[in-house]
């Protein structure tokens, strides 16, 4: 038997290049986002910063240029809550809800993306196993019908066939621990920038809710009691 990798691929069959695909699949899949979440948090704290300084200085233009110069996915969520998203709604006349409202759905929407391609690590992580697996089991058959067909029997004749089987198992295994950690770790990692970015929109709304016009809370209606409260029958 060969050791070395490719000897090693070839002993593995068919079960073993699925294997190695998906070892690089899941590879790709943490460089990927490993570069779309590197930063992610500064970027966004640093445009809340810029967006801020502009909305204290009352200049809703600078504070909406911001947003579309920003490459952080975090601009939609901060350009929702300057610009009324609702069809006809004429600046100022917005009720906070609506803000808040629009502002989540970004957020929602931006959480998303933070987490795409996160499935296609737990998808390898579950089934490499059991593609490793099959390809024992089907080595294994492979080497009892050589046993069969030569006529001889006894574990020597088949012990060279079931250790190159075992090796597709030992490969899915290996793929399943490579794909489990990285998820893992990414899952974690997005799970506090979600935090963060929660966070700060939080905080921008409360900005929002003071400096933009239209966005102070509506002034609450008297409770029934009250001296200013209507009465039944419009009685005073």
């Amino acid at each position: 038997m060969d050791n070395g990798f490719i000897g090693i691929l070839k002993s593995g069959s068919a079960s073993m290049w699925v294997i190695v695909a998906c070892s690089v699949i899941a590879f790709a899949v943490a460089i990927e986002r490993a570069i779309a979440l590197w930063g992610f948090t500064a970027q966004a704290r640093g445009l809340a910063d810029a967006v801020s300084r502009a909305i204290f200085r009352g200049d809703m233009e600078d504070a909406r240029a911001q947003c579309d110069r920003s490459r952080s996915p975090a601009a939609d969520v901060f350009l929702a809550a300057i610009v009324p998203r609702a069809r006809g709604a004429r600046a100022g006349t917005v009720s906070p809800e609506k803000i808040a409202a629009a502002v989540e759905r970004e957020r929602q929407q931006v959480n998303q993306k933070l987490r795409r391609n996160l499935w296609i690590l737990g998808t390898v992580g579950a089934t490499a196993p059991f593609v490793g697996l099959l390809g024992t089991v089907v080595g294994i058959m492979h080497a009892f019908r050589q046993m069969a067909v030569a006529g001889q029997g006894g574990f020597a004749v088949v012990a060279a066939g079931i250790s190159e089987a075992l090796v597709t198992t030992a490969g899915g295994i290996a793929v399943a621990i490579e794909a489990v950690v990285i998820y893992n770790f990414l899952n974690v990692h997005v799970g506090k920038i979600a935090l963060e970015l929660r966070l700060l929109t939080e905080e921008f709304l409360e900005l929002v809710r003071e400096a933009l016009p239209g966005a102070a809370a509506a002034p609450q209606a008297p409770a029934p009691g009250d001296a200013g409260a209507p009465r039944a029958g419009g009685e005073r």
